[in-house]
């Protein structure tokens, strides 16, 4: 065995690109597990490794028996003739032994120890060639579809798209050449699975920067991006130069690195916005600009109110909700949309319901509490009570009900 094996474990090596100080350790342990199998602590063994010699050997201690019946053991004559003539029943003698003197069994069993612990070795090198490419954008050519998702080619190995990772309505036939993320590299027994996406809001992230050189080259910084993959995409960009036109470059000129990328995601709306530590700025931003009017922010919690105008309220929730809901997310405030008269109204809604009926001009204290044993504490009451309602309450009649009707109306 040790007359080629470090020759074929050196070739190996080369060939498959392995460390050879790992290799020398994989027979090194390899070895040890074997042999160490048939012999116990106190032999003391140890494995030698010579490439410059192409030597391999065991180096370890055997008790002296009257005949030998195990590895650990040798007989008081071999013993004598051997090694020491004044060898005695019970002493313990260094040896040294080339591999391919052991049984054919045991250098069978060494072989299929090392051959595992190589497997393990390249897959473990795998799995590091793998792991540099994670997070990158991938082109391939799908091989397969079944309930799983679809199976591609990328190259260094096959990818799965799963289904949870696919965008909706995106179909794509064996053979059709696809771009995905590499979202996961998972190791499943000895089988590498690399995990794909297409629906994952990095995705969009690696191909801003497949476009847009000003990314990759720190000018420009992705802050955040929300995504309904399909639909809509908010992509928020911050300058770090003062020079720099974050939303200029990521559009492109006309708009032709943006539409790159909406090509590739089939259609899908992607809304580029700058970013803003101001968080009503960055709210406007994101729901457009030039849709908004105003911005009230909640003194406590994040709470916004915004004022469109009538023409722009539809276009400011977008399709089912779609552009305030990813404007939400984005900012991380709650957001609610009004016209000015839907706002004014509002306003003087709460204000109702937060006064008391004694506010109202003209209530008396008596008045007060006459409403409040039937049940009228705020203003919002009477606003909502009708003439009827108030006027058989007693001692307010119709004239006291209709005052306190417009009193609540105007208040």
């Amino acid at each position: 065995m040790s007359s080629n094996i470090l020759t074929i474990i050196k070739e190996l090596a080369n060939m498959r690109q392995l460390d050879l100080d790992k290799i020398e350790k994989v027979i090194n342990d390899s070895l040890l597990t074997v042999l160490g199998r048939k012999l116990k602590t106190e032999n003391e063994l140890e494995i030698i490794i010579d490439y410059d010699r192409n030597y391999l050997a065991a180096r370890f201690l055997k008790e002296v028996v009257l005949n030998d019946e195990t590895l650990g053991q040798i007989s008081i004559q071999e013993a004598i003739y051997d090694y020491d003539e004044n060898a005695k029943i019970g002493d313990m003698i260094r040896v040294e032994i080339s591999i391919q003197s052991l049984e054919p069994k045991l250098i069978k069993n060494a072989k299929e120890e090392m051959a595992h612990r190589i497997k393990r070795l390249e897959d473990d090198r795998k799995m590091f060639d793998y792991e540099k490419q994670k997070h990158q954008i991938v082109y391939g050519k799908v091989k397969k579809s079944d309930f799983n998702g679809y199976t591609v080619d990328i190259g260094f190995a096959e990818g799965l798209l799963p289904v949870e990772e696919q965008v909706e309505n995106e179909y794509y036939k064996i053979g059709d050449h696809i771009r995905c993320f590499v979202l996961n590299i998972k190791k499943r027994g000895s089988e590498l699975i690399v995990i794909l996406s297409r629906a994952h809001p990095e995705f969009v992230k690696k191909l801003i920067e497949l476009e847009c050189p000003e990314v990759v080259a720190g000018d420009i910084e992705i802050k955040k991006i929300i995504r309904e993959p399909g639909v809509r995409t908010k992509v928020a960009v911050k300058p770090l130069k003062n020079n720099v036109d974050a939303l200029g470059a990521v559009l492109g000129q006309k708009g032709l690195r943006i539409e790159q990328i909406k090509k590739e995601l089939h259609g899908e709306t992607i809304d580029v916005l700058e970013w803003n530590e101001n968080p009503e700025i960055l709210i406007a931003n994101a729901i457009g600009p030039e849709l908004i009017e105003k911005v009230y922010l909640a003194a406590k919690g994040k709470f916004a109110r915004l004022v469109v105008s009538d023409e722009n309220k539809n276009y400011a929730i977008g399709k089912n909700g779609k552009n305030v809901r990813l404007a939400a997310k984005l900012s991380e405030y709650k957001l609610d949309i009004f016209t000015k008269q839907e706002f004014e109204e509002k306003i003087s809604e709460e204000r109702r319901i937060t006064s008391h009926v004694n506010e109202l001009d003209g209530v008396s204290t008596k008045i007060s509490d006459v409403l409040k044993e039937h049940g009228y504490t705020s203003v919002q009451d009477i606003y909502k009570a009708s003439v009827n309602e108030l006027k058989n309450i007693e001692s307010i009649g119709e004239k006291i009900a209709i005052k306190l009707k417009e009193a609540a109306k105007h208040f």
